[in-house]
């Protein structure tokens, strides 16, 4: 049962995987690089599709991608795309299989350059989280300055599948911004610590 159970939550939490999506994980920092590649997989597999999609499918993403280790999956192989594209666990979009292990040789390139790719995309937001001050859904942006900004540079480095929208997303999930909505019980919790997605 989720820890935030009876309480008032942002309006998009309302099923089964949402819901401890939502309780435990969206908008809570995320300081290590494994989890960042996670969801930069998740993100990108999820365009074009609803995010429920993507929840459901997770658990067998994290088996076939070893843990979403970006060292492994960089050293993936055409032959290792086709068992993947092959696997009706996950979702079999050739471009967005591809765009992960392209991703995690430049996350490498990131790491090598910058120390870490979490101490990389965090100077996007000045090192902290951008805490707004939505009251409903509708007010939430689907780009902003600094997605448009991290996007352009991802792009530039040879991520693949990381436009605005899909940053912005990224940017939610990883807490570089605490989007929910202030009558939404998380709004307080996520700025006084970690439930999950902790420094490693």
């Amino acid at each position: 049962m989720s820890a935030t159970a009876g309480a008032r939550r942002c309006a998009w939490a309302r099923t089964e995987l949402s819901i401890p999506y939502h309780d435990e994980e969206w908008g809570v920092p995320v300081h290590e690089d494994r989890r960042h590649f996670e969801f930069l997989v998740l993100e990108g597999a999820q365009a074009g599709l609803s995010w429920e999609t993507v929840l459901r499918k997770r658990d067998r993403y994290r088996e076939v991608f070893d843990g979403f280790d970006p060292e492994r999956v960089a050293r993936y192989t055409a032959r290792k795309i086709e068992l993947l594209l092959a696997d009706p666990g996950i979702i079999r979009n050739r471009l967005k299989v591809e765009s992960a292990v392209t991703n995690a040789r430049a996350l490498l390139r990131v790491q090598s350059e910058c120390g870490s790719f979490d101490s990389y995309v965090w100077r996007f937001v000045g090192g902290r989280p951008r805490v707004n001050r939505w009251r409903a859904l509708r007010e939430i942006p689907a780009r902003t300055p600094e997605s448009e900004a991290l996007s352009a540079d991802l792009l530039a480095r040879g991520f693949r599948f990381v436009g605005p929208t899909i940053v912005y997303s990224h940017m939610q999930a990883v807490g570089m911004v605490n989007d929910h909505t202030v009558d939404c019980v998380r709004w307080r919790e996520v700025q006084r610590g970690p439930r999950s997605g902790a420094r490693s």
